[in-house]
């Protein structure tokens, strides 16, 4: 796949480029350092166990729903920023995508499940509610967006960059395929908390790469 020269900004001055790119190098640590510390310090909540979304139940299931938004703003503003210096359209559409993803999934609550919050059975939910569902959907839609993302803006850098996106996009899906086929083993769950962590890993540098590039 060959490379394309990075476009200078366009309708943004600098400035404001750069802070939009700014967010997509805040939301992964905002993301994913908000989640270990609930995750280590919730009452009957395992790493091994529970993905960061069973955390918007409970009483305190108020900070994940506003990780969440607060990240899926971030993101937006990411691809916004990406928008301005990448000729191409598709990447940042399709992070905008799933900006809107984690929007959702801090609308449509996940269902409790396998002991979180305390006094849920355990094992998974015996019924999944209509918000339970849309979060499943949501995030299934806006997981495969952020994976044509990695493609689709690697395309448009270096070739060691390009492979990153790309390397960092396969990692993810082989992350997530383990939940989603259902399977609640340590290693399934702990891989996808390793495959988010790559991800927003890739945001962040991505995003930073692109801030040295913009025009001074």
């Amino acid at each position: 796949m060959t490379t394309t020269a990075l476009s200078p900004t366009r309708a943004l001055p600098t400035s404001a480029t750069r802070s939009l790119l700014a967010c997509g190098i805040l939301a992964g640590p905002l993301y994913v350092g908000t989640g270990l510390v609930q995750g280590l310090t919730r009452a009957g909540f395992d790493l091994t166990r529970h993905p960061a979304s069973v955390l918007a139940n409970g009483d305190l299931g108020w900070i994940q729903i506003t990780n969440f938004v607060l990240t899926g703003l971030l993101t937006l503003a990411a691809a916004a920023g990406i928008r301005r210096v990448l000729p191409g359209r598709w990447g940042p559409r399709l992070l905008a995508g799933y900006g809107v993803s984690l929007l959702c999934a801090g609308v449509f609550r996940a269902d409790p499940q396998d002991g979180f919050p305390l006094g849920t059975p355990a094992g998974p939910p015996s019924s999944v509610s209509w918000h339970g569902t849309l979060h499943f959907v949501c995030g299934g839609l806006g997981f495969a967006a952020l994976v044509g993302a990695c493609f689709a803006i690697g395309s448009h850098l270096t070739p060691a960059r390009a492979w990153y996106s790309r390397i960092s996009g396969v990692l993810f899906v082989a992350g997530f395929a383990g939940v989603a086929s259902g399977s609640a083993s340590p290693v399934a769950v702990l891989g996808f908390w390793a495959a988010v962590v790559i991800a927003w890993t890739w945001l962040a540098t991505t995003s930073a790469h692109l801030m040295r590039r913009t025009v001074a």
